[in-house]
């Protein structure tokens, strides 16, 4: 079986696919759920068409397609959000085409304010997407791999009809947001001021996950045209 046994350090660009926002208001609800997907495909072909390359992102075993369905399921009807449980969040990737592909995916976490502007200080690592079978059928790219982004290749070729094993089975918010504070102090005559802020307070929870994959033939070429990686195969 063809395996990608090497990824050689280049520069790499990435984009979004799959995007949910979700509202913490006052850590106990979330609300405010979009997500957006855009099917991304490079234009390096060798002899086949367009339509042949297939890649289906799989959440809990559903296939996401279409505006508002990541994490559309997450919570049973009138739950409530509950900060610090593991929620099922089962991803995995099926060759949906009919050439065999190599896969990368791409994971992004972040926070954004009501205007929908990202909150740079705020901390990607307490949005938890536990990642599984790394190092063995998923390999982690940390050249490309940043605080906010994940990228990770599936070592197996993916034949067409058939699916990888998940990257992930679980996503919590770490219950540290809610004690996560900032105070202020201010001093009129004889009397001070101190107001606490809740850092995370009004904040939105972002995930992005982008699926996408290259031929068979000529690998190594295509994925360098592709995505920007030296690999052996």
């Amino acid at each position: 079986m063809k395996k990608l046994k090497k990824i050689v350090s280049s520069p790499i660009t990435t984009a979004a696919a799959f995007v949910l926002a979700a509202g913490l208001l006052l850590f106990s609800s979330i609300g405010g759920a979009r997500a957006a997907l855009t099917y991304f495909s490079e234009d390096y072909e060798t002899n086949i068409q367009l339509h042949e390359i297939g890649i289906t992102l799989l959440e809990n075993n559903l296939p996401v397609e279409g505006e508002e369905t990541l994490l559309k399921h997450l919570l049973a009807e009138d739950e409530v959000f509950k900060l610090g449980k593991a929620y099922p969040e089962v991803l995995h990737v099926n060759n949906s085409g009919v050439i065999n592909e190599y896969v990368r995916v791409n994971i992004h976490k972040y926070w954004l304010d009501a205007n929908d502007e990202k909150i740079p200080e705020l901390s990607p690592d307490l949005i938890e997407l536990h990642l599984v079978n790394l190092g063995t059928d998923w390999l982690l790219d940390e050249n490309a791999s940043t605080d906010e982004r994940t990228v990770l290749y599936y070592n197996k070729l993916l034949n067409a009809g058939t699916g990888t094993v998940p990257f992930a089975d679980t996503l919590t918010i770490n219950g540290g947001v809610a004690s996560r504070v900032s105070e202020t102090r201010e001093t009129s005559g004889k009397y001070t001021t101190i107001t606490t802020t809740y850092e995370y307070d009004g904040a939105r929870f972002c995930l992005e996950v982008k699926a996408d994959g290259v031929q068979e033939h000529n690998a190594q070429d295509a994925i360098w045209s592709s995505w920007g990686r030296r690999v052996t195969v």
